[in-house]
């Protein structure tokens, strides 16, 4: 990777040191470019005009997250965000009395949230997998849960509290086994590492644009398999998803569009595609590879500071590093740092439940890299945590 050439390209390089890519990537340049291109289109001629020109570029976002995900474009749909994707596929299942859904300690709380409402309404159970002694789903707790009536695999790739990396195409190959369908967040892992669906096996997959793929704020997409589009109604629908055929009657896309809806951020979806090929000009393999390589790097700097503890998991482990401090309060800390423009979040235990009540953990310090990131912000970062600890 070009790394100079890369930060060039990067705007806001010149003004914050970003760890927060788990929480929204700093765009480059030719997202930015193609968003605000088409919202000044938009001033200038009208939203539904420049919507009718954009329609070309649309159709390269669909392209191009096919070619991400190793699919077709009519499996793609687009959508507002990853929780809208997850919750399109995940509400158009028929669930009912002693079927089971089986999920993750990691399980985000959006997801794991649904998953209780609905097993409220249908009867349904909710049972979640354990872990194994590297913090990972346990795959063969998962073998041994099997039965026919297993309806629904539910799995965070990358949860939100920490660098583990599931194990999603083991899961995908028990779910393929047993002919279950199988729902995968990537809500964190798109943009950050390959996702060949046929490989993972997942029936279902979520993402958002924000995140490690560097797109816009209020965009993300679902892929379904072309065998299950059809099995799964949306839960919602308008003259987008479906035609009006007659005064009392309907027909349902038969593509993944049927869970879209009209209105969309178009300037967003626009933008998406050109984030999803500028992560795929660069190559996931080594924006993975580059994103490992920093993230053990920040966290071996922060195991050298007194007080703090590093709480990843995981035996495979990506960008994201979180840990707590003895001296001060997550809240504190990342307030702290954001006087130095230095960019973290903040993972409460209240956004994945499960995991942090099982491991006791506080609210945690979120650091996420990204290929654009440099050892010497790291050694910056480390060097800020500590005079900030020192106050």
């Amino acid at each position: 990777m070009d790394l100079d050439r890369l930060r060039a390209e990067t705007p806001g390089t010149d003004h914050v040191l970003h760890f927060n890519n788990a929480g929204a990537a700093l765009p480059p340049q030719p997202v930015l470019d193609a968003q605000v291109t088409h919202l000044e289109r938009e001033a200038t001629i009208g939203g539904y005009e420049t919507a009718a020109e954009a329609e070309g570029q649309l159709h390269r976002t669909y392209d191009a997250i096919a070619r991400m995900l190793g699919c077709g474009t009519h499996e793609v749909a687009l959508v507002e965000n990853a929780t809208r994707a997850w919750d399109m596929a995940f509400y158009g299942l028929s669930f009912g009395p002693g079927d089971r859904i089986l999920t993750s300690p990691s399980a985000y709380a959006s997801n794991h949230i649904a998953c209780l409402q609905v097993a409220e309404q249908t009867g349904a159970t909710v049972e979640v997998l354990p872990h194994d002694q590297d913090g990972q789903v346990d795959v063969e707790a998962l073998r041994t849960r099997m039965g026919d009536d297993v309806a629904l695999i539910a799995l965070t790739h990358v949860p939100t509290n920490g660098g583990l990396v599931n194990p999603a195409r083991a899961v995908g190959a028990v779910a393929d086994d047993a002919g279950v369908p199988y729902l995968l967040d990537a809500c964190q892992s798109a943009g950050q590492m390959p996702l060949p669906v046929d490989e993972i096996g997942c029936t279902m997959l979520s993402a958002t644009g924000r995140k490690y793929l560097r797109g816009p704020r209020g965009t993300g997409f679902l892929y379904v398999r072309d065998d299950w589009i059809e099995r799964i109604e949306p839960p919602l629908l308008d003259l987008h998803a479906a035609t009006w055929t007659a005064p009392d009657d309907y027909e349902i896309h038969a593509d993944a569009r049927r869970f879209e809806t009209w209105e969309g951020h178009i300037a967003g979806q626009v933008a998406l595609g050109v984030a999803v090929d500028y992560a795929l000009d660069r190559g996931l393999e080594p924006i993975f590879d580059r994103n490992q390589h920093l993230a053990q790097a920040l966290r071996a700097g922060l195991s050298d500071v007194p007080g703090v503890t590093v709480h990843d998991q995981g035996r495979v482990r990506c960008g994201i590093a979180t840990f707590s401090t003895r001296q001060t309060d997550a809240s504190a800390l990342q307030a702290a740092l954001r006087t130095q423009d230095i960019n973290t979040s903040v993972s409460p235990p209240s956004s994945t439940r499960l995991d942090a009540e099982a491991r006791a953990l506080p609210d945690l310090v979120r650091a996420s890299v990204h290929y654009y990131n440099t050892e010497a912000e790291i050694d910056r970062f480390v060097a800020a945590l500590r005079s900030a600890l020192n106050k």
